[in-house]
Parts: structure tokens; C-alpha cells; sequence
């Protein structure tokens, strides 16, 4: 008599498994995170014997490769991000908000690349007349492109295997399926079968990929977290819907650095590289105006200026409200209370409110400062000069702290007209001769003292 199939369920985050479903994961602690899946029993094999086959191994120094080992995309911000290009035999998870853009800059992609290799687009979401229609509105007339339109896995390698492309697009991963599991289509057991027969079937050819992953509430991509450890490397699209301007940040990447962003603004035609990300965030800025300061900050090897916004009314609740957009909510709490209890300005009958302009999320301590100038300049309702900025990290005891790349950032504001920049005076002190002759450089001590020298300035 065969053995009967087993019922269990497994939580999309840890994969704890559990013979009975539970609200709560076991595992991990999460919430309505268990699905219900159908395990059949492997067939009896005997006992296990050696099949025979020696295994050698490949001395390092004897591994040779061919020089053009990544492709370019035609897309620069991407080419970026990637580390170069887009390497040969990859596995790329891309991740975002549904209408963010994850499909459309590849689809853009395709034109460029199109022109020396063939592209098998696999669509498991769209129809052929739908993927037709976004690609004239795109611009995309390669003849090297192939759609098709299909979710089962073992088919796709197998056409794979047959037609040799040069590049594979998966759009999504999470509509993948295999025959002989009995899960639905994006469950646990589907999504990391799905990803690893696609990514021995690349690595064995040494075909790129591109896989398109679906994102939860909570903006990780949907699926087992084994997902993300799967692949080489996993690209993140940032910024909000209604906002033109994208973000594409690396949060995996095993063939360049994850310091690295790219920034696309979303228009009709597809998405538009920026080359100049800096005097793009700050432009439109207003003139005159209280609560307002430009931050400096590294991403990778590029600094990009971005413009902190802070009001500060009145509350009329017992309890003040503090709301900000871009920033850590806990390090903005922090700051509040070190401009209270070091520098004597009060916020206790104060609403605040902080952002930053452009979508772009601040996670660096060198917005510290930024953030503290545009509270105070707020609170006293004192506009700053439209020609300053200012970046270091406040310590608890209101004092300043170094940080680094102080040279790049510093030659970056002097090339976008900036004629002032206040930072800690311990980068003061290693910041060369010929960077002070570009701006006018002040160095101070604590967060006071870096008030007073930016409103000093403007009088």
C-alpha cells in the first residue's frame, strides 16, 4: 500500500515547519505568515550506494575566464549598482512596490543588450499583447527579443537548455511553479524549487538572469528568505508612487559593493537615468524660509546633497506629536532630546514634523547635524543662508563628531555653489589647504556653536 501524503504547514519567513496551523509562528514570531502545503513521500530506494564517480578539483590559479565577463546594461545607474555590468552565469533578484518600476527597466534594458545577444523574456503575469504594448511605449524594437509566456518551471530550463539565449528575464519569480509539488504557485516549497532549478540551469550555461520578486506589506520580497540567499545579487527599487524619482539600492552583491545607489526618474517613455542626483534633490528649494537645510551624504563613492525639511508648531494635544519621512524616527527622538537637555532649546509643547525631499531615506549619522539645524532653525523660525550646509554626527553629550569622505563631500558642494559648509572641527583640522580654498569651511564643537555659525553667516 503507498504511503498517504503529508499535510504541514510553513511559515513564509523562517520555514519553521508545524503539523498544525498556527496564528503565530513558532519560528520566528510572525503573524499569519503559516500556509498549508501537501508533502507526498519520496519512493524507497534501498540503501544508499556510492554512484561510483570520482570527484577532482580545479586548482585556483589554473581557473580561467574570458575578459568580457560582465555585459553592459546601457542603463550607467544600473551598470552601478550591479558593479559593472551585469556578470556572466548571475543570478539578479529584483524587488519593489507593484508600479515602482521593476518590469519597465528591464524591458528597457532589453534594447540595449538586444543588439549583441538574444533575450527570452518569460512572463508569467502578462500576455504577449500586454508585454507588446509596454514595449512600443518604451521604444523597444530589438529583434533579438523572445516572449514567452509560460510558469512551468521544468518546460522553462528545458527551453532554456534548447535555445541557448544570452540573457533570461523571469517576471515573476513568485508565479513559478513545478508540476510534482503539490503547493500552490508562490508558496514556500514552489518559490525555492523554482529559484534553484532556474539557477543551476544559468549557472551551468552561464546565463544571466533577472528574476522579478513580489514584495510584502512589510517591503521584503515575498517568499522563504532563503530566496535572497540564493541568488549573486538582490536590487531593492526605493521611492514612492505618486514621486517621479526611483531609487535602485543593492542590498546583496557578490560581484561589487552594496554602497552603491542609482537614481531614475519615471516618465512617460520608461525610466530616465540622473546623472546629477545632487541638483536634482535640491532643486526648487525655497528662498527665505525658516526649517530648512542641505545634508551631504555617501552613498558608495558618490555624495549626494539632499535638502531636510522641519517644522515645528504649537501642539494642540497634551502629548506632542513627532512625525518624520526619511529619517530613522528613534534618531530623530534622540536628537530632540539632546537639543533639550544640552543646548536648551524645548520641543516638549512642540509638534515636529521633519522630512526629506525626493523620497530619499537618510540612514547615515552624518544627518545629524542637517536635521538638528532645520529643527532649531524651525523652533525659532530663523531661515538659514541658502548658500550653507551642514553634516557631522551629534554625540548625547550635544558635541560633534567626525565622519568620513569629509574631503568628497565638501568639493561636491562647492561644485553645486555652495560657498559655506559647517562640520565637526576634527574634520576641520585634516581637511586639506586646497579644499578650504574652494568654500568657506567652519569647524565646530557641539551643536550650538554650529547654529551660531550658520546664522552668523547670513547676517
Amino acid at each position: 500500500m503507498p504511503p498517504k501524503a503529508k499535510t504541514v504547514y510553513v511559515c513564509a519567513l523562517c520555514e519553521y515547519e508545524s503539523p498544525k496551523w498556527n496564528g503565530c509562528c513558532p519560528g520566528c514570531g510572525e503573524w499569519n505568515c503559516m500556509s498549508e502545503e501537501v508533502r507526498r513521500p519520496a519512493q524507497a530506494k534501498g540503501k544508499a550506494q556510492g554512484s561510483g564517480v570520482k570527484l577532482a578539483g580545479q586548482l585556483l590559479r589554473d581557473i580561467t575566464f574570458d575578459s568580457a565577463i560582465r555585459y553592459h546594461t546601457g542603463l550607467q545607474e544600473l551598470d552601478r549598482v550591479l558593479g559593472g555590468g551585469l556578470v556572466k552565469g548571475s543570478m539578479v533578484l529584483l524587488g519593489g512596490d507593484p508600479g515602482i518600476g521593476k518590469s519597465t527597466i528591464l524591458l528597457q534594458i532589453c534594447e540595449f543588450m538586444g543588439q549583441n545577444i538574444e533575450i527570452l523574456y518569460i512572463s508569467g503575469e502578462e500576455s504577449p499583447h500586454q508585454l507588446k504594448l509596454r514595449a512600443d511605449r518604451l521604444g523597444v524594437k530589438t529583434e533579438k527579443l523572445t516572449v514567452l509566456c509560460e510558469t512551468d518551471t521544468v518546460a522553462i530550463c528545458e527551453h532554456i537548455r534548447s535555445a541557448r539565449p544570452g540573457m533570461v528575464i523571469i517576471d515573476s519569480i513568485q508565479t513559478m511553479n513545478m508540476a510534482d509539488i503539490a503547493s500552490s504557485p508562490g508558496s514556500v516549497t514552489q518559490v525555492r524549487e523554482s529559484t534553484n532549478l532556474l539557477m543551476r540551469t544559468g549557472k551551468q550555461l552561464g546565463i544571466p538572469m533577472f528574476l522579478v520578486g513580489h514584495v510584502n506589506k512589510d517591503g521584503n520580497i515575498a517568499g522563504p528568505k532563503v530566496l535572497e540567499h540564493i541568488v549573486d545579487a538582490v536590487l531593492y527599487f526605493e521611492g514612492e508612487r505618486h514621486l517621479s524619482y526611483r531609487i535602485l539600492r543593492a542590498v546583496k552583491n557578490r560581484y561589487g559593493s552594496t554602497n552603491e545607489i542609482g537614481v531614475f526618474e519615471m516618465r512617460d517613455t520608461g525610466l530616465a537615468e540622473v546623472e546629477n542626483p545632487s541638483a536634482m534633490l535640491i532643486a526648487g528649494r525655497p528662498r527665505g524660509v525658516s526649517g530648512s537645510c542641505v545634508a551631504c551624504v555617501m552613498e558608495g563613492s558618490r555624495p549626494i546633497l539632499a535638502e531636510v525639511q522641519g517644522l515645528v508648531t504649537p501642539t494642540a494635544y497634551g502629548t506632542p506629536r513627532r512625525m518624520q519621512n526619511g529619517i530613522d524616527g528613534s534618531r530623530a527622538a534622540m536628537l530632540i532630546a539632546v537639543l533639550e537637555k544640552r543646548a536648551g532649546w524645548y520641543f516638549n509643547n512642540m509638534d515636529t514634523y521633519i522630512n526629506v525631499i525626493g523620497g530619499l531615506k537618510l540612514d547615515e549619522p552624518s544627518t545629524d547635524l542637517s536635521v538638528a539645524m532645520a529643527l532649531v532653525s524651525g523652533l525659532k523660525d530663523t531661515p538659514l543662508p541658502d548658500d550653507a550646509l551642514a553634516f557631522g554626527e551629534i554625540g548625547l553629550g550635544g558635541e560633534l563628531r567626525a565622519v568620513g569622505h569629509c574631503e568628497q563631500r565638501v568639493r561636491e558642494a562647492a561644485r553645486l555653489g555652495f560657498t559655506r559648509c559647517i562640520l565637526p572641527k576634527q574634520n576641520f583640522a585634516r581637511l586639506p589647504k586646497a579644499v578650504r580654498q574652494e568654500i568657506k569651511v567652519i569647524g565646530a564643537g557641539n551643536v550650538r556653536s554650529a547654529f551660531e555659525a550658520m546664522v552668523g553667516g547670513a547676517q
